[in-house]
Formats: structure tokens, C-alpha cells, sequence
């Protein structure tokens, strides 16, 4: 194959000649000059905030200048060439594939979830670190290079190839587009977030605000726009990630490596942890949301009849006051009680079963270093076995998201797919280290400057996140002492990240270099995303099923149509908010572990898999893995009319988030027991997959790419 730009690609431009070392070389000066460039802007920008440039305009000049800069590269790299469209021209250098990889999967979950559930959660955070780092070596090991000896373009293409005709494609095609689109849906919602953020918009504007920014780049140039993007991109995130955390690492300890003095400051979280849990203060508070918690799980057993009782009881405590001449003040709370009492009794049970949910704020702050916390050995057995089930399905899921796979088709050899999976994992690696010690000097932040700080003092970052989304920040004084207590305090895990610099007390520039970051990765792999749905509908289902003869230019309009309509759609559905952000995101790898991973990996190690057994197989995979999530997930359940306690649908205590453990074990016994019941694949097939299990030969099984 060619390494040239093809004349037919539309465009040519620094992004699109040459070849070998001078390709490389010409990429290496572009992004040199580009991080420098980056770096000089960050300065004067800070120097201009110095010297009184509104916030809001900080603001604007990030989210004009960064989107900018990513439409300049869609522009340049734009074409309508398939080779170049669907796989970049095969010709990725390994070091820039890694960077573009690391942009990819650096989602809105990793730069701005991680931190956040790290925060929440503590050591049950690090479950996501090692099953997402640790599914590169599956990656390496099980998929990466064969894929790229197979050629092609997408990953229904090795489906229909592997096990033969349209039925195990269109299966692909399916389980790609349901697993991508609950992805992406995450990423615009953090694009909002982020937008509305930066500029102060609301939140639903922000969505379709970010949403011309996905689209410039992956619209008009394809993989091809969407790399070269990814690189820019990852560069403004990893050095927007660091430096908040560097300036905490220096302000607690005077030392810059974040990562050295981790040790240090956790023992600090928990030291706090101890005279938190202990403070009276705090045990009033906690005694106060469980008094609520008691009395509106009482109120919503009594219903309806606790409705009309409960209006009663404010009718008759107002009166009384009243006719007793109490001070104002006194009549003035009760009549606040009454008007603020639910207008009927669906609304007060919506209220009460929200103050039930409150008994969580009730109990001890979770202490961050506690491995299984529990009351008891099956509540720790039981935080034990969904830890280990997370790593699995994440692990897995990351080995089999067609997003990820689909960038090694884009390097120039089967060496090169490997050595890119080392440089996506060195690229990752840098966040993923650095995200446990953002977690802990955060929270060590919170413990000692907002916890004990007065109501009237506040710092301005509450109020402007909580006009942004007010479940993300809210700061109630329940015990009316004028001072915050931690148990006051509702933090969103979607925040943690782009508020540190806020809560550290950073210059505010240094909050649009975050807003900056996040805001790269919620598009990075929102175009990523996006593109694969777009593929797997344009190339896979339109030319390979339904028009063989379509022309190169047709297939490539097509995709660009479907992209905008599927971008359309998912913003609209991310604008209801259906969950946070890092549940969206697990569940996309659950649903991709099910259907691909047994399939993927029994079509290149098992000669014997046939096409019967791989439909069925991702069938069943995928089924049972949806099934749990509809049953056991809140949103999920409201939406599919699923009735009675959660707890009746948990099977072994495993929360939906992985309800990939019982997919993908299935899905091997289906593929197997089938395949064994049924007639072997042709010769042809089982010469295919000898072929594709020795990526070190000469040769890759293309034929239209090549």
C-alpha cells in the first residue's frame, strides 16, 4: 500500500505527505513547535489575568482557541479518500498512534470521573486504574497485532470475514453501535458540563455548544482529522491534568512529584478522617440526617394516609403559635415549613424518599486508605467480590471497545500496532499515576480549608458550580452553627478534577487550562466514538450488506451523514442527564466485553469457531449483560417499566456497573458448546486464522485498503 496522500483525498496539507522517517520527522517539528506555542499562550493569558481580564472572558478565550485550534486540524486534514477516511492511510507512526490512543481513551470518566471516584470512594477507586491499565496488556497480548495483520477497516469487518457471512457482521454491527453510543452520551454530557462551565452558559446550550467541536474534526476528515487531533489534544490534557496537582504537591509539601509524596498526605486524609469522625459537631449533623432518614421512611410506609397526617401536624403547629402571640420570627419558620410542605402525595413521596436516601449522610465519613469497609464479614465479602468483578469487566472491556482497536488498523505494520499499544499505555500511564495523589491532596484540601469555614465565607467556586448543576455541589448549614461540617458537604464525583484548582486556591486561569483538558478529552473520544458508529453503519451495513457497489465517495458522504444524525441523538439523550458520567462509561465496557471479547479472541486462537457459535455467542453475551443492567440499574429500570426491590434482581451482591461478569463467561460457553454441535468453518477460514496468528509475516489480508 501507498503511503502517499492519495490525490483523491482532498486535500494536501502537513498532514498528509510523505512517508517513513520524513513523515515522522515532519510530525515531530509540528508538535514541537505546536506544545511551545501552547505553553507561551498559557503564560500570557496568566499574565492578562494579573492585569484584570474578566474570568468569564478566560473563559471564552479557552473554549475559542482550544475548539479553534481542533477545527483548524479537522480543515487541514480533511478528506474524502476511504483509506485515509476510515484508517488514517494505514501510516500512524507507533509514538503518535500512542499519543492519539491516549487521547481516545482518555475519556470525560478518566480525566474528569477518576479523580472524583478515587475522592468518593477511596481504595475501591483503584479498581478502575487496574482494570483499565491492565486491559492494554490484553490488548497487546490477544488482539492488537492480529487485527492489524487482518487488515480492514472496522471491527464487524473481521466478524464477517472470520466467521462468514452477513448475521455475525450485523450482530457486530449492533453490539458496536450500542456500546459506542452509551459511551459517547457520556462524553457530550461531560462536554456540557465543561462548556457551561467555562463560559457560563447553561448546561443544555453547552452540550451543543461542545457538539461543534466533535464534529468539525471527525466530519471532514475521519480518522485522518480525528488523529492528528487526538496528539493536539492529549498534549493540552496531560499538561493541564499535571499542573493543578503539581501546584497542591508544592503547596502541602514544597515537593513537585505529586506521586512521591502520596504516602505522605494520606496518612495526613486519614489523620483528619479520625477527628472528623469523632468531632461533635459532625455527630449532631449525623444525628440530624438520621432523625429525617427514621422519619421519611416511616412517612412513606404511612402512605397516603401520612400525607394528610403530616400537613396536619405544620397546620396545628402553626396555629398554636399564632394563638399563643410567638415571637415572628417562630410563625415565620412554621408558615416557611407549610408552604415548603408537598403540594400532593406523589410529590411528598418523591421528597421522602429523597431524605430516606439521606441515612448515607448519616453514617462516618469512609475512611479513603479502608480496603472492604462493611458492619460485617458478608457487607466487606460482598465490597471484595464487586472490586474483583469491576477489574474483570474493565480488563476485558478495554481489550474489546471498537473505538480502541479500530486506532491500530491505523499504523503502518504489524510491529508498529505493538509498539503503539507500549506508547498508549506509557501516554495513559502519566494520568492514571498521577490521578490517586490528585484524589488525596483534594480531599486533604476540603478537610482543612471548607470543613470549618463559615457559611457567610464560602469561596466563590460553591456558588458558581452550584448554579452549573446543583446536585455537583451543595453546602446546606442543617445544624444552623454557621459552620460547614463535612457531613454538610455533597461533593460530585464529576468535579473533583476541574474545581481543584478552585479548591486550591490557583490562579483562575489555571481553571480554564482544566476546563481546557477535560474539555480534550470528552472530544477526543467523543470523535473517536462517534466515527465508529458512523463506520460500522456507512462501511459495515450501507456498502458491505446493502450497496457492494457504492463508490468510494458515496460511502464516505453516507458516513458523514450518519455521524451528524447518531451526534444529534446522543446529544439529545446526554441533555436529560440519564446517569453520571463514570456509570455511562463502565457500562459501555460491560456491554463491549460481553459481545466482542469471546468472539474476538476464540475467532483467533480457536480454528474451530464457527459462525453459528460467534452469532449466539455475542448474542447471549450481550443479552444477559443488558438484561441485568436493565433490571438492577435505577434509570434503566424507570425507563423499561421494571417493578419490585432492586435486591431481588442482584445475583451474588454484583452491582450493574459489572454486569459484564456473567456476560462474557457465557458468551465462551455459547461460542463453544455451538461451535462443537455444529459443522466446522471452511478451509478458507481456518486458513484465515492461521494466517492472522502469526503477525509477524509479510502480508496483511486486505483488499481494498491496500
Amino acid at each position: 500500500m501507498s503511503t502517499q496522500a492519495n490525490p483523491a483525498s482532498g486535500t494536501g496539507g502537513m498532514f498528509s505527505g510523505g512517508s517513513g522517517k520524513d513523515f515522522k520527522g515532519q510530525l515531530k517539528k509540528i508538535y514541537t513547535w505546536y506544545t511551545g506555542g501552547f505553553l507561551v499562550f498559557l503564560v500570557a493569558l496568566a499574565i492578562a489575568e494579573q492585569l484584570g481580564l474578566p474570568k468569564k472572558m478566560i473563559g471564552y478565550i479557552f473554549l475559542l482557541a482550544t475548539v479553534g485550534l481542533y477545527a483548524g486540524i479537522g480543515i487541514m486534514a480533511r478528506t474524502s479518500d476511504a483509506a485515509e477516511y476510515y484508517v488514517a492511510g494505514r501510516r500512524v507512526p507507533a509514538l503518535f498512534n500512542g499519543m492519539a490512543t491516549g487521547a481516545d481513551w482518555m475519556s470525560a470518566a478518566s480525566f474528569i470521573g477518576m479523580a472524583g471516584t478515587l475522592y468518593l470512594t477511596g481504595f475501591f477507586g483503584l479498581s478502575f486504574i487496574m482494570g483499565w491499565t491492565g486491559g492494554y496488556c490484553l490488548v497487546a497480548l490477544f488482539l492488537a497485532p492480529y487485527l492489524r495483520k487482518f487488515g480492514q477497516f472496522t471491527i464487524p469487518d473481521f466478524l464477517g470475514a472470520r466467521y462468514g457471512g452477513h448475521i455475525p457482521r450485523a450482530v457486530g454491527i449492533f453490539a458496536a453501535i450500542l456500546c459506542s453510543f452509551t459511551y459517547v452520551v457520556a462524553q457530550i454530557y461531560g462536554v456540557g458540563l465543561i462548556t457551561a462551565r467555562m463560559v457560563g452558559v447553561d448546561f443544555h446550550v453547552g452540550i451543543f455548544l461542545g457538539l461543534g467541536g466533535i464534529l468539525v474534526c471527525s466530519f471532514l476528515g475521519g480518522m485522518r482529522a480525528v488523529t492528528w487531533t487526538q496528539v493536539a489534544q492529549y498534549i493540552i490534557l496531560i499538561v493541564a491534568y499535571m499542573i493543578p496537582v503539581v501546584w497542591l504537591s508544592v503547596k502541602h509539601t514544597t515537593i513537585p512529584i505529586p506521586q512521591l509524596v502520596y504516602g505522605k498526605m494520606l496518612e495526613k486524609v486519614t489523620a483528619r478522617e479520625e477527628v472528623l469522625i469523632k468531632d461533635p459537631k459532625e455527630l449532631e449533623v449525623r444525628g440530624i440526617f438520621k432523625s429525617r432518614a427514621d422519619a421519611a421512611s416511616a412517612n412513606l410506609k404511612g402512605l397516603p394516609g401520612s400525607f394528610e397526617s403530616e400537613k396536619q401536624k405544620l397546620v396545628a403547629s402553626l396555629d398554636k403559635l399564632k394563638a399563643e402571640n410567638a415571637p415572628a420570627d417562630q410563625v415565620a419558620a412554621a408558615q416557611k415549613a407549610l408552604d415548603a410542605y408537598p403540594k400532593d402525595a406523589a410529590a411528598a413521596k418523591a421528597q421522602w424518599t429523597k431524605d430516606a436516601a439521606g441515612a448515607a449522610r448519616a453514617a462516618p465519613p469512609l475512611r479513603h486508605a479502608e480496603a472492604f469497609p462493611g458492619k460485617d464479614e458478608a457487607t466487606r465479602d460482598v465490597a471484595r467480590r464487586n472490586y474483583l468483578a469491576l477489574i474483570f469487566c474493565l480488563m476485558v472491556g478495554t481489550a474489546a471497545l471498537p473505538h480502541i482497536l479500530m486506532r491500530y488498523y491505523t499504523t503502518p505494520s504489524v510491529r508498529q500496532a505493538r509498539e503503539s499499544v507500549f506508547w498508549s499505555l506509557f501516554f495513559i500511564f502519566l494520568l492514571y499515576f498521577t490521578a490517586p495523589a490528585l484524589a488525596v491532596l483534594a480531599k486533604y484540601d476540603v478537610y482543612t480549608l471548607l470543613v470549618g469555614s463559615e457559611f457567610a465565607k464560602l469561596p466563590a467556586w460553591v456558588a458558581s458550580w452550584a448554579t452549573v448543576d446543583p446536585t455537583l455541589v451543595s453546602i446546606v448549614d442543617v445544624n444552623k452553627d454557621g459552620l460547614v461540617q463535612l457531613s454538610e458537604i455533597v461533593l460530585g464525583g464529576d468535579i473533583i478534577v476541574l474545581a481543584t484548582p478552585e479548591i486550591g486556591g490557583l490562579p483562575y486561569v489555571i481553571s480554564g487550562l482544566v476546563a481546557a483538558g477535560g474539555l480534550a478529552a470528552a472530544l477526543s473520544t467523543a470523535d473517536g466514538l462517534l466515527l465508529t458508529i458512523a463506520n460500522a453503519l456507512s462501511h459495515d451495513f450501507y456498502y458491505k450488506m446493502l450497496d457492494p457497489n457504492a463508490s468510494t465517495a458515496r460511502r464516505v458522504t453516507v458516513s458523514k451523514v450518519l455521524l451528524l444524525i447518531v451526534a444529534l441523538i446522543a446529544a439529545s439523550v446526554a441533555a436529560q442527564k440519564p446517569a453520571d458520567i463514570l456509570f455511562l462509561v463502565s457500562a459501555a465496557f460491560s456491554l463491549a466485553a460481553a459481545a466482542f471479547f469471546p468472539a474476538l479472541t476464540l475467532g483467533i486462537f480457536w480454528g474451530r469457531a464457527n459462525k453459528w457459535g460467534a452469532t449466539l455467542g455475542m448474542v447471549a453475551g450481550l443479552g444477559i449483560t443488558f438484561y441485568y443492567m436493565a433490571t438492577t440499574q435505577p434509570w434503566l429500570r424507570s425507563v423499561f417499566g421494571v417493578t419490585g426491590s432492586i435486591n431481588d434482581h442482584i445475583w451474588w451482591g454484583i452491582q450493574p456497573i459489572s454486569a459484564g461478569l456473567w456476560g462474557v463467561p457465557l458468551g465462551f460457553i455459547v461460542i463453544i458448546v455451538v461451535s462443537l454441535l455444529t459443522p466446522a468453518p471452511e478451509k478458507e477460514v481456518q486458513d484465515l486464522v492461521e494466517h492472522v496468528r502469526y503477525p509477524n509475516l509479510v502480508g496483511d489480508i486486505s483488499t481494498e485498503a491496500t
